[in-house]
C-alpha cells in the first residue's frame, strides 16, 4: 500500500480520532487496506513483519473485552509489543492526569496509545501531549471510529456497495458514539441512513446532520437493507426516557416476525454485546442474516490497517 514515487498519498495520518474529519477517499483506503490484511488471520503462522520493534499500549478507562481485545490480536499480527493497561493499574488512582500518565508511558518508548475514555475529546487530548500515534477506541459519547469502520467494512462486503443502500440504526441514537462514528462513515459513502427508536432517545437534532429520523420501526423495515441494532443500556429503558423493558421490545426489538418484514437479504448488524431478548431475538442474533460474528473478525483486520497506516504516517513524517 505505499504509493508509488512522485504519488501523493492518500493516507497521511499518524492519528485516528473519528471519521468526521476523514474524507471518503481516506475510509476507501482504510477498507481496501483491510482487505488485503484479512487474508493474514486465514494463515497457518497469523503473523507479518510490518510493525516489528514497534510499542502498542492499550489505554482503557472503560470496561471493554471485544475492542481491547481486537486491538490487542491486531497489534500482535502486526509483529509489535502490547503493553495492556487499566485504569485499576493507572496512577491517575493517585491523582496523576491522563496526560502526565500518557507522558510518562511514552517515554519508555511507545509508539502508539490506543484509548478508550469515558470523557469525549481525550484523544484528541492525548495528541496534544504526546509525539506517539494515538487511536481513538472510543471516547464518552462521542466517536468509536474503528467500529464505524468495522461496519461499513462488513456491509461492503456482504452487499458489495455502501452507496445507494438504506441503512436504518435502531435504539439509543443519543448516547452512542458508534452511531455517531456509523451515521458519519455511511453518508460520506453515499448511503441514506434513517434513525430509529423512541422520541427521547432519538432526538430531531439528528435530521440536521443528513439522516431521516423516524420512531415507527415496522414502517421503514420493508426498505431496509441493513439493520444496526444498537445495545441498549438497560439502566436508561428503566428510568424516564422509556417505560419498560418490555415495551421498548415490543417496539423496537428484532424478533423473527420483524424479520419477516425485511428483505429476504437484509443484513442485521450489532457492535455488542448483545442483550439477546431486548434488541435481537436470540433466533434472529444467531440466524443467517446476522453479521455479529462477522463484524468481530473484520474488526480486526481493520484494527490491523489502522495500526499499518498511522505507522506509515508517522514514519514519513518523521523523514
Amino acid at each position: 500500500m505505499t504509493p508509488a514515487a512522485g504519488e501523493t498519498p492518500v493516507w497521511t495520518r499518524k492519528h485516528l480520532l473519528t471519521l468526521r474529519e476523514l474524507s471518503r477517499e481516506e475510509i476507501l483506503y482504510i477498507l481496501d487496506t483491510a482487505e488485503s490484511f484479512k487474508e493474514v488471520s486465514t494463515r497457518s503462522i497469523k503473523k507479518v513483519p510490518a510493525l516489528r520493534g514497534r510499542v502498542v499500549v492499550n489505554m482503557f478507562f472503560e470496561e471493554s473485552t471485544r475492542t481491547r481485545v481486537s486491538f490487542e490480536l491486531a497489534a500482535q499480527r502486526l509483529s509489535a509489543d502490547v503493553i495492556d493497561f487499566t485504569e485499576k493499574m493507572s496512577s491517575t488512582q493517585k491523582g496523576e492526569s491522563l496526560v502526565d500518565t500518557a507522558r510518562n508511558i511514552e517515554a519508555m518508548g511507545v509508539d502508539f496509545m490506543i484509548l478508550r475514555h469515558p470523557s469525549a475529546g481525550a484523544a484528541l487530548d492525548l495528541t496534544r501531549a504526546v509525539d506517539c500515534c494515538v487511536i481513538n477506541a472510543g471516547d464518552g459519547q462521542h466517536a468509536h471510529p474503528t467500529q464505524g469502520l468495522l461496519d461499513l467494512f462488513t456491509i461492503r462486503e456482504t452487499k458489495g456497495r455502501i452507496e445507494g443502500l438504506n441503512v436504518a440504526i435502531v435504539g439509543d441514537i443519543a448516547h452512542s458514539r458508534v452511531a455517531r462514528s456509523d451515521l458519519q462513515g455511511l453518508l460520506k459513502l453515499g448511503a441514506k441512513v434513517t434513525l430509529v427508536g423512541p422520541p427521547t432517545l432519538v432526538p430531531a437534532a439528528f435530521r440536521q446532520l443528513g439522516a431521516s429520523v423516524v420512531h415507527n420501526l415496522d414502517a421503514i423495515l420493508p426498505e431496509m437493507d441493513v439493520v444496526n441494532m444498537l445495545r441498549i443500556q438497560k439502566e436508561r429503558i428503566t428510568s424516564s426516557v422509556f417505560p419498560s423493558v418490555r415495551e421498548y421490545v415490543q417496539l423496537f426489538g428484532m424478533d423473527r416476525a420483524r424479520l419477516k418484514r425485511c428483505k429476504p437479504d437484509v443484513l442485521i448488524m450489532h457492535p455488542g454485546p448483545v442483550n439477546r431478548g431486548i434488541e435481537l431475538a436470540a433466533d434472529v442474533a444467531d440466524g443467517p442474516s446476522s453479521s455479529i460474528l462477522r463484524q468481530v473478525t473484520n474488526g480486526l483486520a481493520v484494527r490491523m490497517a489502522v495500526l499499518f497506516l498511522c505507522q506509515q504516517a508517522a514514519s514519513g513524517a518523521a523523514a
